[in-house]
């Protein structure tokens, strides 16, 4: 497996001008994927006031641009959100992610179009980042039911050539220490693995849990990331 690691500096660029065209909205060098799927924008790695005018076109007056991995410095009458460190962790390579510890016996599901009500929920509660009505159509999700509620889901999102990220990993909290969130990542790194692509993900640098957890499943730290977001002029 061969997979360039250079494709990860700009990932949701390389995601929208691939595997994920379908779902991207373009004008000149920016683009954006459609709102009911996820507010990310990708603009080349050193912009130029031309890529700028173009994503505010995209975006309509007032419009949010979650620039998810792209330090650039936006224009001085674009108002700023949020800003938010992390880092991106990526699976060196070879078998899938080992078990670091317990796991319930509940059975794992793939989720589609009729649990995005239950997927939704599920988000409100415990809040993992981004995840709107057609956030399903990136990738495989895969949950966990007890007696027939989400308690737990992760699934793919970003997928630049050779990798695909794994997101939204969350547990509900009463579901919270039976090892749900580490079951999934596992399953979906297999996943990913057998389809040939390279297992990849991003978390808050705050979020210390969830770093220790993927460390323990073997997830290393390619380096710090910086997610912005912007409202046009």
């Amino acid at each position: 497996m061969n997979s360039d690691p250079t494709v990860l500096d700009n990932p949701v660029a390389q995601s929208l001008l691939g595997t994920h065209a379908h779902l991207a909205r373009r004008l000149g060098q920016a683009a954006t994927y459609l709102p009911e799927v996820t507010t990310f924008c990708a603009l080349p790695t050193e912009p130029d006031p031309a890529d700028w005018a173009d994503l505010a076109r995209l975006l309509g007056s007032d419009g949010f641009a979650d620039m998810f991995s792209n330090a650039a410095p936006a224009p001085s009458d674009w108002e700023p959100v949020f800003v938010l460190e992390g880092r991106q962790m990526v699976w060196p390579g070879g078998r899938p992610p080992g078990d670091p510890g317990a796991a319930s016996d509940a059975a794992i599901a793939e989720l589609g179009p009729d649990d995005v009500p239950d997927m939704l929920d599920l988000v409100k509660r415990t809040e993992p980042g981004p995840f709107w009505t057609r956030t399903v159509e990136l990738g495989t999700y895969l949950g966990i039911r007890v007696d027939g509620a989400l308690v737990a889901m992760a699934g793919e999102r970003l997928r630049p050539p050779g990798w695909t990220e794994i997101s939204a990993v969350c547990t509900a909290p009463e579901a919270r220490g039976q090892g749900h969130a580490a079951r999934l990542v596992r399953a979906l790194a297999a996943h990913i693995l057998a389809r040939g692509d390279q297992p990849f993900l991003h978390v808050a640098e705050a979020n210390s849990g969830a770093i220790a957890l993927y460390e323990r499943l073997g997830f290393e730290t390619r380096g710090p990331v910086t997610f912005q977001g912007f409202r046009t002029p």
